[in-house]
Protein backbone atom coordinates (compact mmCIF):
# COMPACT_ATOMS: atom_id res chain seq x y z
CA UNK A 1 0.00 0.00 0.00
CA UNK A 2 0.84 3.50 -0.65
CA UNK A 3 1.76 5.79 2.41
CA UNK A 4 -1.39 7.96 2.78
CA UNK A 5 -1.80 10.33 5.84
CA UNK A 6 -5.51 12.18 6.41
CA UNK A 7 -5.69 14.71 9.25
CA UNK A 8 -8.32 13.52 11.56
CA UNK A 9 -11.86 15.36 12.29
CA UNK A 10 -11.24 17.19 15.18
CA UNK A 11 -15.07 16.89 17.06
CA UNK A 12 -14.95 14.47 19.93
CA UNK A 13 -11.25 14.16 20.07
CA UNK A 14 -10.77 15.97 23.47
CA UNK A 15 -9.61 14.76 26.17
CA UNK A 16 -12.53 14.64 28.80
CA UNK A 17 -14.97 13.56 25.86
CA UNK A 18 -12.76 10.27 24.54
CA UNK A 19 -12.08 9.47 28.25
CA UNK A 20 -16.16 9.65 28.37
CA UNK A 21 -16.61 7.49 25.37
CA UNK A 22 -14.27 4.95 26.66
CA UNK A 23 -16.35 4.34 29.96
CA UNK A 24 -19.73 4.12 28.05
CA UNK A 25 -17.69 1.29 26.07
CA UNK A 26 -16.31 -0.11 28.96
CA UNK A 27 -19.45 -0.42 31.10
CA UNK A 28 -20.18 -2.65 27.84
CA UNK A 29 -17.45 -4.66 28.49
CA UNK A 30 -17.94 -5.39 31.89
CA UNK A 31 -20.89 -7.14 31.57
CA UNK A 32 -19.66 -9.59 28.86
CA UNK A 33 -16.75 -10.42 30.85
CA UNK A 34 -19.11 -11.31 33.72
CA UNK A 35 -20.91 -13.43 32.28
CA UNK A 36 -17.89 -14.81 30.50
CA UNK A 37 -16.26 -15.32 33.69
CA UNK A 38 -19.78 -17.18 35.65
CA UNK A 39 -18.94 -20.16 33.25
CA UNK A 40 -15.67 -21.02 34.45
CA UNK A 41 -16.60 -19.87 38.33
CA UNK A 42 -19.35 -22.34 38.32
CA UNK A 43 -17.43 -24.85 36.23
CA UNK A 44 -18.08 -27.23 39.33
CA UNK A 45 -21.54 -27.20 39.81
CA UNK A 46 -22.65 -26.72 35.69
CA UNK A 47 -20.30 -30.60 35.48
CA UNK A 48 -22.99 -31.92 37.71
CA UNK A 49 -26.02 -30.05 36.15
CA UNK A 50 -25.10 -30.69 31.77
CA UNK A 51 -23.22 -34.32 32.06
CA UNK A 52 -23.94 -37.47 33.84
CA UNK A 53 -23.26 -37.83 37.55
CA UNK A 54 -19.73 -39.72 37.89
CA UNK A 55 -16.43 -38.59 38.36
CA UNK A 56 -15.92 -35.01 40.11
CA UNK A 57 -13.05 -34.31 38.06
CA UNK A 58 -14.33 -35.83 35.08
CA UNK A 59 -17.11 -33.52 35.06
CA UNK A 60 -15.03 -30.89 35.57
CA UNK A 61 -12.81 -31.59 32.42
CA UNK A 62 -16.39 -32.06 30.49
CA UNK A 63 -17.33 -28.77 31.79
CA UNK A 64 -14.03 -26.99 30.63
CA UNK A 65 -13.83 -28.99 27.36
CA UNK A 66 -17.16 -26.93 26.74
CA UNK A 67 -15.25 -24.06 27.90
CA UNK A 68 -12.82 -23.89 25.35
CA UNK A 69 -15.60 -24.45 22.44
CA UNK A 70 -16.24 -20.96 22.94
CA UNK A 71 -12.50 -20.11 22.91
CA UNK A 72 -12.37 -21.89 19.20
CA UNK A 73 -15.20 -19.81 18.08
CA UNK A 74 -14.21 -16.28 18.99
CA UNK A 75 -11.64 -16.59 16.13
CA UNK A 76 -14.52 -16.75 13.98
CA UNK A 77 -16.60 -13.76 15.81
CA UNK A 78 -13.36 -11.82 15.16
CA UNK A 79 -13.55 -12.32 12.00
CA UNK A 80 -17.19 -11.33 11.29
CA UNK A 81 -17.26 -8.51 13.57
CA UNK A 82 -14.31 -7.28 12.97
CA UNK A 83 -14.47 -7.16 9.58
CA UNK A 84 -18.40 -5.44 10.18
CA UNK A 85 -15.90 -3.01 12.54
CA UNK A 86 -13.56 -1.77 9.63
CA UNK A 87 -16.72 -1.67 7.39
CA UNK A 88 -19.48 -0.38 9.45
CA UNK A 89 -17.71 1.61 12.34
CA UNK A 90 -16.49 0.28 16.23
CA UNK A 91 -19.63 1.15 17.34
CA UNK A 92 -21.69 -0.92 15.78
CA UNK A 93 -19.77 -3.80 16.31
CA UNK A 94 -19.64 -3.30 19.81
CA UNK A 95 -23.42 -3.14 20.11
CA UNK A 96 -23.88 -6.36 18.08
CA UNK A 97 -21.40 -8.40 20.11
CA UNK A 98 -22.82 -7.42 23.38
CA UNK A 99 -26.43 -8.70 22.03
CA UNK A 100 -24.43 -12.26 21.34
CA UNK A 101 -23.50 -12.52 24.72
CA UNK A 102 -26.30 -11.35 26.15
CA UNK A 103 -28.44 -14.60 24.31
CA UNK A 104 -25.78 -17.31 25.34
CA UNK A 105 -25.96 -16.18 28.64
CA UNK A 106 -29.92 -16.57 28.57
CA UNK A 107 -29.43 -19.78 27.30
CA UNK A 108 -27.50 -21.38 29.98
CA UNK A 109 -29.67 -19.71 32.28
CA UNK A 110 -33.10 -21.34 30.93
CA UNK A 111 -31.06 -24.92 29.59
CA UNK A 112 -32.46 -27.91 31.33
CA UNK A 113 -30.11 -30.21 33.22
CA UNK A 114 -29.02 -33.50 31.94
CA UNK A 115 -31.44 -35.44 34.55
CA UNK A 116 -34.20 -34.20 32.79
CA UNK A 117 -33.55 -34.36 29.16
CA UNK A 118 -30.30 -36.15 28.44
CA UNK A 119 -28.24 -35.53 25.78
CA UNK A 120 -29.91 -32.31 24.79
CA UNK A 121 -28.63 -30.85 27.86
CA UNK A 122 -24.82 -30.28 26.89
CA UNK A 123 -25.93 -29.44 23.54
CA UNK A 124 -27.82 -26.60 24.76
CA UNK A 125 -25.05 -25.35 26.49
CA UNK A 126 -22.48 -25.83 23.97
CA UNK A 127 -24.75 -23.50 21.48
CA UNK A 128 -24.74 -21.27 24.39
CA UNK A 129 -20.86 -21.32 24.50
CA UNK A 130 -20.88 -20.37 20.33
CA UNK A 131 -22.97 -17.53 20.75
CA UNK A 132 -20.42 -16.31 23.79
CA UNK A 133 -17.44 -17.40 21.86
CA UNK A 134 -18.72 -15.32 19.12
CA UNK A 135 -19.11 -12.00 20.88
CA UNK A 136 -16.26 -12.35 22.91
CA UNK A 137 -13.86 -12.69 19.35
CA UNK A 138 -15.92 -9.19 18.21
CA UNK A 139 -15.83 -7.45 21.53
CA UNK A 140 -12.19 -8.16 22.20
CA UNK A 141 -11.24 -6.58 18.33
CA UNK A 142 -13.67 -3.78 18.20
CA UNK A 143 -13.34 -2.53 21.73
CA UNK A 144 -9.71 -2.36 21.72
CA UNK A 145 -9.82 -0.78 18.31
CA UNK A 146 -12.32 1.40 19.32
CA UNK A 147 -10.27 2.96 22.83
CA UNK A 148 -7.06 3.29 21.25
CA UNK A 149 -8.40 5.47 18.13
CA UNK A 150 -10.47 7.71 20.58
CA UNK A 151 -7.45 8.15 23.01
CA UNK A 152 -5.17 11.30 22.60
CA UNK A 153 -1.79 9.86 21.37
CA UNK A 154 0.52 10.28 24.44
CA UNK A 155 -2.51 8.62 26.53
CA UNK A 156 -3.13 5.28 24.84
CA UNK A 157 -1.13 3.53 27.71
CA UNK A 158 -3.34 4.87 30.18
CA UNK A 159 -6.54 4.69 28.25
CA UNK A 160 -5.68 0.85 27.13
CA UNK A 161 -5.69 0.11 30.97
CA UNK A 162 -9.66 0.71 30.62
CA UNK A 163 -9.74 -2.87 28.98
CA UNK A 164 -8.58 -4.61 31.43
CA UNK A 165 -9.99 -3.12 34.14
CA UNK A 166 -13.37 -2.84 32.72
CA UNK A 167 -12.87 -6.92 31.91
CA UNK A 168 -11.34 -7.35 35.27
CA UNK A 169 -14.21 -5.63 36.78
CA UNK A 170 -16.84 -8.14 35.14
CA UNK A 171 -14.43 -10.80 36.25
CA UNK A 172 -14.80 -9.44 39.91
CA UNK A 173 -17.78 -8.92 40.19
CA UNK A 174 -18.92 -12.87 38.66
CA UNK A 175 -16.58 -14.17 41.79
CA UNK A 176 -18.34 -11.80 44.19
CA UNK A 177 -21.38 -13.33 43.06
CA UNK A 178 -20.21 -16.83 43.32
CA UNK A 179 -18.93 -15.93 47.14
CA UNK A 180 -22.96 -14.59 47.71
CA UNK A 181 -24.23 -17.74 46.45
CA UNK A 182 -22.16 -19.98 48.42
CA UNK A 183 -22.60 -18.08 51.13
CA UNK A 184 -26.51 -17.67 51.60
CA UNK A 185 -27.65 -20.50 49.25
CA UNK A 186 -27.31 -24.44 50.76
CA UNK A 187 -25.61 -26.90 48.45
CA UNK A 188 -29.22 -28.57 46.98
CA UNK A 189 -29.92 -24.85 46.58
CA UNK A 190 -27.03 -24.41 44.52
CA UNK A 191 -26.93 -26.87 42.64
CA UNK A 192 -30.97 -27.12 42.05
CA UNK A 193 -31.04 -23.19 40.83
CA UNK A 194 -28.38 -21.05 41.97
CA UNK A 195 -26.25 -21.98 39.44
CA UNK A 196 -28.45 -20.30 37.55
CA UNK A 197 -29.05 -16.85 38.94
CA UNK A 198 -25.45 -15.32 37.63
CA UNK A 199 -26.89 -16.07 34.17
CA UNK A 200 -29.81 -14.09 34.35
CA UNK A 201 -28.11 -11.67 35.95
CA UNK A 202 -25.59 -11.44 33.05
CA UNK A 203 -28.13 -11.63 30.44
CA UNK A 204 -29.90 -8.55 31.98
CA UNK A 205 -26.41 -6.91 32.37
CA UNK A 206 -25.77 -7.14 28.62
CA UNK A 207 -28.76 -5.77 27.91
CA UNK A 208 -28.11 -2.95 29.44
CA UNK A 209 -24.71 -3.21 28.24
CA UNK A 210 -26.63 -2.62 24.89
CA UNK A 211 -28.49 0.51 25.86
CA UNK A 212 -25.09 2.15 26.83
CA UNK A 213 -23.56 1.98 23.61
CA UNK A 214 -26.43 3.16 22.06
CA UNK A 215 -25.21 6.59 22.75
CA UNK A 216 -21.50 5.92 21.68
CA UNK A 217 -20.09 8.06 18.90
CA UNK A 218 -18.28 6.46 15.88
CA UNK A 219 -14.23 6.96 16.35
CA UNK A 220 -12.92 10.54 14.19
CA UNK A 221 -10.07 8.32 13.28
CA UNK A 222 -12.62 5.68 11.62
CA UNK A 223 -14.63 8.99 10.42
CA UNK A 224 -11.96 10.08 8.55
CA UNK A 225 -11.22 6.78 6.68
CA UNK A 226 -10.94 7.01 2.98
CA UNK A 227 -10.98 3.54 1.89
CA UNK A 228 -13.05 0.30 2.68
CA UNK A 229 -11.73 -3.20 1.92
CA UNK A 230 -13.91 -5.68 0.67
CA UNK A 231 -12.53 -9.04 2.66
CA UNK A 232 -10.07 -7.63 4.93
CA UNK A 233 -8.64 -10.33 6.65
CA UNK A 234 -7.90 -11.32 3.07
CA UNK A 235 -6.11 -8.11 2.91
CA UNK A 236 -4.32 -8.49 5.44
CA UNK A 237 -2.78 -11.70 4.80
CA UNK A 238 -2.03 -10.39 0.86
CA UNK A 239 -0.58 -7.24 2.36
CA UNK A 240 1.85 -8.60 5.13
CA UNK A 241 0.93 -11.65 6.28
CA UNK A 242 4.39 -10.87 9.17
CA UNK A 243 1.99 -8.57 10.52
CA UNK A 244 -0.62 -11.14 11.49
CA UNK A 245 1.94 -13.50 12.52
CA UNK A 246 3.91 -10.74 15.10
CA UNK A 247 0.35 -10.15 16.83
CA UNK A 248 -0.37 -13.70 17.27
CA UNK A 249 3.55 -14.52 18.50
CA UNK A 250 2.50 -10.76 20.96
CA UNK A 251 -0.38 -12.52 22.35
CA UNK A 252 0.64 -16.21 23.07
CA UNK A 253 2.36 -15.95 26.22
CA UNK A 254 -0.19 -13.48 27.32
CA UNK A 255 -3.16 -15.63 26.88
CA UNK A 256 -2.03 -18.40 28.32
CA UNK A 257 -1.29 -16.67 31.12
CA UNK A 258 -4.15 -14.84 31.70
CA UNK A 259 -6.60 -17.87 31.71
CA UNK A 260 -4.14 -19.79 34.39
CA UNK A 261 -3.26 -16.92 36.46
CA UNK A 262 -6.16 -14.88 36.35
CA UNK A 263 -9.06 -17.32 35.37
CA UNK A 264 -8.54 -20.76 36.56
CA UNK A 265 -5.87 -20.68 39.22
CA UNK A 266 -9.07 -20.16 41.71
CA UNK A 267 -10.51 -23.68 41.04
CA UNK A 268 -7.25 -24.98 40.79
CA UNK A 269 -6.07 -24.46 43.94
CA UNK A 270 -9.43 -25.37 45.44
CA UNK A 271 -9.29 -29.06 43.78
CA UNK A 272 -5.90 -29.95 43.94
CA UNK A 273 -4.22 -27.74 47.10
CA UNK A 274 -7.70 -28.18 48.94
CA UNK A 275 -8.09 -24.15 49.43
CA UNK A 276 -11.53 -23.47 50.70
CA UNK A 277 -13.85 -22.49 48.07
CA UNK A 278 -14.20 -19.47 49.63
CA UNK A 279 -11.10 -18.62 50.80
CA UNK A 280 -9.40 -19.22 47.28
CA UNK A 281 -12.56 -17.08 45.90
CA UNK A 282 -11.77 -14.07 48.25
CA UNK A 283 -7.85 -14.67 47.73
CA UNK A 284 -8.87 -14.19 44.09
CA UNK A 285 -10.91 -10.97 44.57
CA UNK A 286 -8.24 -9.21 46.12
CA UNK A 287 -5.72 -10.01 43.86
CA UNK A 288 -8.22 -9.21 41.13
CA UNK A 289 -8.51 -5.56 42.83
CA UNK A 290 -5.16 -4.80 43.18
CA UNK A 291 -4.45 -5.66 39.62
CA UNK A 292 -7.25 -3.05 39.09
CA UNK A 293 -5.94 0.33 41.13
CA UNK A 294 -2.47 -0.89 39.55
CA UNK A 295 -3.39 -1.01 35.97
CA UNK A 296 -3.65 3.23 35.53
CA UNK A 297 -0.36 3.60 37.06
CA UNK A 298 1.09 0.54 34.16
CA UNK A 299 -0.94 2.78 31.57
CA UNK A 300 1.10 5.62 32.48
CA UNK A 301 4.05 3.64 32.68
CA UNK A 302 3.77 2.53 29.25
CA UNK A 303 3.08 6.06 27.77
CA UNK A 304 6.52 7.36 29.88
CA UNK A 305 8.88 4.29 28.85
CA UNK A 306 7.17 3.11 25.77
CA UNK A 307 5.24 -0.09 24.78
CA UNK A 308 8.34 -2.12 24.42
CA UNK A 309 10.00 -1.57 27.64
CA UNK A 310 6.24 -3.23 29.50
CA UNK A 311 5.97 -5.70 27.03
CA UNK A 312 9.58 -7.29 27.63
CA UNK A 313 9.14 -7.09 31.71
CA UNK A 314 5.77 -9.22 30.86
CA UNK A 315 7.58 -11.58 28.77
CA UNK A 316 10.80 -11.47 31.06
CA UNK A 317 8.88 -11.90 34.36
CA UNK A 318 6.96 -15.10 33.04
CA UNK A 319 9.66 -16.63 31.66
CA UNK A 320 12.02 -16.79 35.07
CA UNK A 321 8.88 -16.88 37.56
CA UNK A 322 6.17 -19.02 36.03
CA UNK A 323 7.69 -22.00 37.81
CA UNK A 324 8.39 -20.23 40.83
CA UNK A 325 4.87 -19.45 41.26
CA UNK A 326 3.59 -22.84 41.19
CA UNK A 327 6.16 -23.84 43.47
CA UNK A 328 4.38 -21.60 45.90
CA UNK A 329 1.76 -23.21 45.55
CA UNK A 330 0.07 -24.71 48.72
CA UNK A 331 -2.90 -25.47 51.01
CA UNK A 332 -2.48 -21.07 51.67
CA UNK A 333 -5.27 -18.30 50.79
CA UNK A 334 -2.75 -16.19 51.51
CA UNK A 335 -0.25 -17.91 48.64
CA UNK A 336 -2.44 -18.19 46.29
CA UNK A 337 -3.50 -14.36 47.26
CA UNK A 338 0.27 -13.37 46.58
CA UNK A 339 1.22 -15.68 43.27
CA UNK A 340 -2.03 -14.32 41.54
CA UNK A 341 -1.10 -10.57 42.32
CA UNK A 342 2.36 -10.86 41.60
CA UNK A 343 1.30 -12.54 38.08
CA UNK A 344 -1.50 -9.90 37.45
CA UNK A 345 0.52 -6.99 37.99
CA UNK A 346 2.57 -8.99 35.63
CA UNK A 347 0.49 -9.36 33.14
CA UNK A 348 -0.72 -5.66 33.49
CA UNK A 349 2.47 -4.48 31.93
CA UNK A 350 1.19 -6.52 29.25
CA UNK A 351 -2.16 -5.53 29.01
CA UNK A 352 -1.69 -1.70 29.07
CA UNK A 353 1.51 -1.94 26.16
CA UNK A 354 0.02 -4.58 23.74
CA UNK A 355 -3.15 -2.55 22.46
CA UNK A 356 -0.97 0.43 21.37
CA UNK A 357 1.40 -1.30 19.79
CA UNK A 358 -0.84 -3.73 17.54
CA UNK A 359 -2.96 -1.40 16.69
CA UNK A 360 -0.11 0.98 15.01
CA UNK A 361 0.60 -2.13 13.46
CA UNK A 362 -2.48 -1.79 10.80
CA UNK A 363 -4.05 1.10 8.81
CA UNK A 364 -7.64 2.17 10.14
CA UNK A 365 -9.96 -0.15 7.24
CA UNK A 366 -7.85 -3.28 8.35
CA UNK A 367 -7.35 -2.50 12.08
CA UNK A 368 -9.90 -4.40 13.74
CA UNK A 369 -9.57 -7.38 11.81
CA UNK A 370 -5.65 -7.34 11.54
CA UNK A 371 -5.15 -6.83 15.14
CA UNK A 372 -7.94 -8.82 16.29
CA UNK A 373 -8.40 -12.16 13.91
CA UNK A 374 -4.71 -13.34 15.29
CA UNK A 375 -5.32 -12.29 18.85
CA UNK A 376 -8.43 -14.40 18.52
CA UNK A 377 -6.58 -17.68 17.05
CA UNK A 378 -3.91 -17.29 19.18
CA UNK A 379 -6.46 -17.42 22.37
CA UNK A 380 -8.73 -20.31 21.05
CA UNK A 381 -5.59 -22.68 20.79
CA UNK A 382 -3.66 -21.82 23.99
CA UNK A 383 -5.80 -19.55 26.44
CA UNK A 384 -9.08 -21.72 26.11
CA UNK A 385 -7.17 -24.47 26.33
CA UNK A 386 -5.19 -23.29 28.91
CA UNK A 387 -7.60 -24.58 31.93
CA UNK A 388 -7.99 -27.88 30.63
CA UNK A 389 -4.41 -28.99 29.45
CA UNK A 390 -3.69 -27.94 33.71
CA UNK A 391 -5.71 -29.89 34.80
CA UNK A 392 -5.69 -32.73 32.65
CA UNK A 393 -2.19 -33.09 33.43
CA UNK A 394 -2.71 -32.50 37.23
CA UNK A 395 -4.87 -35.01 37.33
CA UNK A 396 -2.29 -37.68 35.57
CA UNK A 397 0.30 -36.47 37.73
CA UNK A 398 2.17 -34.52 35.45
CA UNK A 399 1.43 -30.99 36.90
CA UNK A 400 4.61 -29.73 37.19
CA UNK A 401 5.14 -29.89 33.28
CA UNK A 402 2.44 -26.99 32.52
CA UNK A 403 4.69 -24.21 33.82
CA UNK A 404 7.36 -24.74 31.73
CA UNK A 405 4.82 -24.87 29.24
CA UNK A 406 3.64 -21.56 30.21
CA UNK A 407 7.27 -20.34 30.54
CA UNK A 408 8.41 -21.46 27.05
CA UNK A 409 5.22 -19.41 25.36
CA UNK A 410 6.53 -16.44 27.16
CA UNK A 411 9.71 -16.83 25.19
CA UNK A 412 8.04 -17.12 22.32
CA UNK A 413 6.64 -13.60 23.07
CA UNK A 414 9.80 -12.44 24.24
CA UNK A 415 11.38 -12.74 20.74
CA UNK A 416 8.83 -10.66 18.72
CA UNK A 417 8.70 -8.05 21.70
CA UNK A 418 12.59 -7.56 20.67
CA UNK A 419 11.75 -7.62 17.23
CA UNK A 420 9.19 -4.88 17.87
CA UNK A 421 10.18 -1.20 16.97
CA UNK A 422 8.68 1.44 19.19
CA UNK A 423 6.94 4.11 17.46
CA UNK A 424 5.49 6.12 19.66
CA UNK A 425 2.73 8.96 19.07
CA UNK A 426 2.02 7.50 15.66
CA UNK A 427 -0.99 9.31 13.86
CA UNK A 428 -3.44 6.07 12.90
CA UNK A 429 -5.19 7.71 10.41
CA UNK A 430 -1.66 7.03 8.25
CA UNK A 431 -2.17 3.64 5.96
CA UNK A 432 1.72 2.37 6.98
CA UNK A 433 3.72 0.80 3.45
CA UNK A 434 3.23 -3.20 3.52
Amino acid sequence: MNSIALAPRTHGTSRTGGFRQTLVASIGNSMEWFDWTGYVTFAAVLGQQFFPVGNPTTNILQTLLVFAVGFLFRPIGSLVLGAYSDRHGRSRALRLSVLAMSGGSLLIALAPAYSAVGVLSPLVLVLARVLQGLSAGGESSAMSTYVIEVAPPHRRGLYASTLYISSTGGTLAATLLALLLQNTLTPDQLGDWGWRVPFVLGALFSLYGWHMRRRMHETPVFESKHEQQRNPAWQVLRSDPRRFLRVAAFSLGATVVYYTFASYLPVYAHVYYGVGSNAALWAAAIAQTVFIAALPLLGMAADRFGSRTLLLLFGGGFVCLTPLLFWLMSNSATRLFVVMTVALLLFGCYATAAPPATMRMFPTSLRSTGSGVPYALTVAVFGGTAPYLNEYLSAHGHGRWYPWYVSALCAISVVSFFRYREKGDADLTAVEDA
